[in-house]
């Protein structure tokens, strides 16, 4: 017995204690645990969607009700439900097209887990419910349009100068740490 403690006071000791704090240091950058109880929610109002009041008719009424977005405005071309993946995940997902010919996916009352490197992926891929959906969305074309601004919200990611909207059919919630989609939801056009 005094032959093992000896052995375990040493210089294994140190040895297993510095790989073992090393361990754990990794683990902890790698998998981020605390960013589960950590939320970001980010409100961000849909570009060029500006409330005005509509100009008097001759009869000195409003010609619409106040508020609605001229014909020029956004325009929604695709939209769809969010559905979970490896985390529970909700929210509708809107491709728009603003008025100056650009585009934007748009995430409108978001709600899913928070994560190491969660980004935004419009894709072609097919949505696909449970564990064989998790993985899909970086197999084939897709586009990431940035890092998720918060994991609860209402948020805007423009797509790059180039990118063909008519080419995509889905947009995922991804982690790029760990290739698996939190949720995902399938354009259907307006």
């Amino acid at each position: 017995m005094r032959r093992v403690r000896k052995a375990l006071t040493g210089p294994l000791a140190v040895g297993v204690l510095v790989a073992a704090v090393a361990g754990v240091g990794f683990g902890l950058y790698w998998f981020q645990p605390w960013k589960l109880w950590q939320d970001e929610t980010v409100q961000e109002a849909l570009p060029g969607a500006v409330a005005t009041s509509a100009p008097p008719t001759a009869a000195g009424k409003p010609s619409a009700p106040a508020g609605t977005p001229s014909p020029a405005g956004p325009q929604t071309r695709a939209s769809g439900e969010l559905i979970s993946h490896e985390h529970a995940t909700s929210g509708t997902v809107k491709l728009v097209r603003l008025a100056d010919g650009s585009h934007v996916v748009r995430l409108e009352d978001l709600d899913t887990s928070n994560g190491p490197d969660l980004r935004v992926l419009l894709t072609d891929a097919p949505v696909k419910e449970g564990r064989v959906g998790w993985h899909v969305f970086d197999d084939g074309e897709h586009v990431s349009l940035g890092r998720l601004k918060g994991n609860k919200g209402s948020q805007n990611y423009a797509l790059p100068d180039g990118v063909d909207p008519a080419r995509y059919t889905s947009v995922s919630i991804w982690c790029d740490r760990f290739d698996v989609s939190f949720g995902a939801a399938e354009l259907a056009r307006a």
